[in-house]
């Protein structure tokens, strides 16, 4: 399979020196991963890894292992076996000292302050308001509001825009698309992609499947808590049909 992955009619992540999203250095990697939740075992000798500026897609159904795949990396909780890998350095840092190192995660529930206004949500984010405010223009009116006030998708949004502040190296988003319209997910798919061309390393943990496969260039397909298959997405594109059914346990509707 081809290493670089970048689905056609989307803005590629090639760094500055044109290099595939597989050539560069790897930003975080789980290495042969086994995690759960006190005696429950969930995952089992997980292995994957994400390069600098490269959206990486991890698909499943429900249940598959996708979220406590994202705890582990993040750590939110702390695995029996394996390791994780940031920057190359092995790690074992709780949750607030990865993200002081550049890492952001966005779990299922939204991770804004609902008291607050947007602009003070923005600027807990990061060192700049513009950038959030750049990828999404909408918020900008809606400054002086308490985020309990927006919408669903603007405090998605928002969400995700604060995310991708500065200094942000590694996003790890957790169900972006849950809930929202179509128009709205493709607005918060397009950020991240933009991120990922200014260099941002991004795990997407999505069940819109199609969608994930045109905004990724790397994914990894699991199920009850292993990785069973992985490759570029513009590979694997022609056979989300047959992922859905084999992997995702959806049924193609009879015509």
């Amino acid at each position: 399979m081809s290493a670089d992955g970048t689905p056609t009619g989307v803005p590629s992540a090639a760094s500055p020196e044109g290099k595939p999203s597989r050539s560069r250095p790897v930003v975080v990697e789980a290495v042969s991963l086994d995690a759960g939740y006190g005696p429950v075992a969930v995952l089992r000798d997980v292995s994957l890894r994400v390069h600098e500026g490269e959206v990486v897609a991890l698909v499943g159904a429900n249940g598959a292992g996708k979220s406590t795949t994202l705890r582990a990396l993040s750590g939110s909780i702390t695995p029996t076996r394996g390791h994780v890998s940031m920057f190359g350095r092995e790690t074992r840092d709780p949750l607030h000292r990865r993200a002081k190192a550049g890492l952001r995660y966005i779990t299922e529930q939204r991770s804004v302050f609902m008291n607050l206004s947007v602009m003070d949500n923005l600027k807990l984010g990061g060192k700049s308001i513009e950038i959030p405010l750049s990828l999404f223009p909408e918020l900008r009116p809606l400054l002086k509001r308490k985020v309990g006030l927006l919408s669903g998708g603007e405090q998605q949004m928002l969400t995700l825009g604060r995310a991708l502040a500065p200094p942000a190296s590694i996003l790890l988003a957790d169900e972006l698309s849950l809930g929202l319209a179509p128009l709205v997910v493709r607005r918060l798919l397009d950020a991240v992609r933009t991120g990922a061309a200014n260099g941002l390393s991004v795990l997407l943990v999505e069940q819109q499947i199609k969608s994930a496969f045109e905004v990724a260039d790397w994914v990894y397909v699991m199920q009850r808590g292993q990785v069973v298959l992985e490759g570029a997405a513009a590979d694997l594109k022609s056979r989300i049909g047959e992922i859905e059914a084999s992997y995702l346990g959806v049924r193609e509707e009879s015509s």
